[in-house]
Order: C-alpha cells, then structure tokens, then sequence
C-alpha cells in the first residue's frame, strides 16, 4: 500500500489544484480556496486514521482537538467566564487528543469501515454541517468543503488500490479490494452504525441547492 508521504504528496497536489481552480473559476477568496485545498489534503490522510501509532492518526487527532476546542470556544463564548472557557478547552483537547484517540485505537481495525466509500461520505457530510453549523460559512463554501474531503478520502482509497497491483509480478496483492469498497462487507454491524451516523447528520446539513449549483459548477469546468 502507498506510505504516509505518498498519500500526503498526492492529496496535497490535487489540494492545491482544486484550490487553485476554486479560485480562479468561482468568487472564492484566497481564504476560502486555501481551506479547500487544506481540506483535500486531510481527506487524502484520513483513511489511515485507523492505524495504530501511525503519521496520521496522531496528526488527524491534534487536527481533531484543535478544531474541536476552537468550536467549543465559539460555542461558550457569552456563556462562560474566560478562565472557565480555558478551562473547558483544555479539556476538550485531551478528551479528544489522547482520551478519544485511545479509544479509537482500541476500537478499529486498519483497513476496515474507515477505507469504505460509507466513511468518505460520513466525513464529508460531518465536514459540511459543521462548517455551515459551528463556523457559520455560506451553504455553497460548506458543501464546497465537504466535497473536497471527500476528494481527498477518494484519492487516498485510489492510490491503496493502485498499489495493491504488482506491475512487475503481473499479479494482485491480497490487499486488493480492502480499500475501495463501499462498506465493510466483514464487519455489516459496524456500517449499519456508520450509516445511522450518517443519517443522523441529514437534519444538520445546509439547504441542497447550493450543492447542485456546485455540481454543476464543477461540471462546467470539464467541459
């Protein structure tokens, strides 16, 4: 399978690419295309967050802690005296960073539910109600965002099947088919959670319009 380098440089390349485009075809700011491209580049990482002691479970889960403290601020801001906000995100981060993470490890199985189409949509729509909830960014940048952590899971999942092939042997690898899959056909219990968490997002999401315009969009620019 492609290595922690490998899936970083491609995703950050397509990152770049679609950034670039976003902001040049559309009236993204700079801001605004950065964030698709950083985006982009998480997704293509995110797969592995179910390795244990890998490169990307440690930088996902300081990336999780990171953003979770920030929207826990936002959220008891007014609410909270500073010293008590503090207080609150420093145990938001070690909840997430080591708490959660642990229990993750524990948990999961690489190559399982995590590199399955299901969890690239369940990420990309957690991705998008957050920013359209937490961040408050327009319908269209939410759905924008979204997409381009789905981009990034797609390319992760890509390039492990690509790497699954032994062009010299002219052979399979047994870790054909683990990664590209639409859910985890081991483990159905596991996907019938993941699709129940991912249903349970629906009434979080932004207006669908927008989405549309966007797909069109994007289309147009391959024509």
């Amino acid at each position: 399978m492609a290595d922690f380098r490998t899936h970083l440089g491609v995703a950050v390349a397509g990152g770049a690419l679609l950034g670039f485009a976003g902001w040049q075809a559309t009236e993204l700011s700079a801001t605004e295309a950065a964030s698709l491209a950083v985006l982009t580049a998480v997704g293509g990482i995110l797969p592995d967050i179910d390795a244990d002691n890998s490169h990307a479970i440690r930088l996902i889960f300081n990336l999780f802690a990171v953003l979770t403290v920030v929207g826990g601020a936002l959220l008891l801001q007014g609410r909270l005296s500073p010293g008590a906000i503090v207080v609150a995100c420093g145990g938001l981060y070690i909840g997430v960073r080591y708490a959660l993470s642990g229990l993750f490890k524990h948990f999961s199985v690489h190559r399982g539910i995590w590199h399955s189409l299901l969890a690239s949509l369940l990420c990309g729509l957690a991705t998008t109600a957050a920013s359209y909830q937490w961040f408050s960014q327009s319908a269209w940048l939410a759905w924008a965002q979204g997409l381009a952590l789905i981009l990034g899971t797609l390319i992760h999942l890509l390039l492990d099947e690509l790497y699954s092939v032994d062009l010299t042997g002219a052979r399979l690898k047994r870790s054909f088919g683990t990664a590209f899959k639409l859910f985890d056909y081991r483990e159905p219990l596991n996907s019938v959670l993941m699709l129940a968490f991912t249903a349970a997002l629906l009434p979080w999401l932004p207006p669908w319009p927008p989405l549309r315009e966007l797909l069109a969009q994007g289309s147009a620019l391959w024509r």
